[in-house]
């Protein structure tokens, strides 16, 4: 997957899973009512700091805080870029 967009610094580019359709029990979850996902995909990262190097790849699933990021459309796909100190967790 290319991104034409390339992140500055610690930026991290992160295309967000999609959200949940239906709960555990099969319930289905109008669009009004779902959640921002709270995980992703990086897509792209920047070349970190001289003090710090960035830690996640290309490639990598991670979890990020609920309100982390700025939201972005380019070329008709939602993605969110974020510093990666907003990053919770690799998965």
């Amino acid at each position: 997957m290319s991104v034409s967009i390339k992140p500055l610094a610690d930026r991290v580019l992160v295309e967000p899973a999609a959200a949940e359709e239906k709960t555990a029990s099969g319930i289905i979850i109008p669009d009004t009512a779902k959640e921002k996902p709270q995980r992703g995909i990086v897509v792209a990262v920047g070349p970190g700091k001289p003090e710090e190097p960035t830690t996640v790849k290309v490639g990598d699933q991670v979890l990020y805080g609920k309100y982390s990021g700025t939201e972005l459309a380019h070329e008709g796909k939602d993605y969110m870029i974020m510093r990666e100190s907003d990053i919770l967790a690799v998965l």
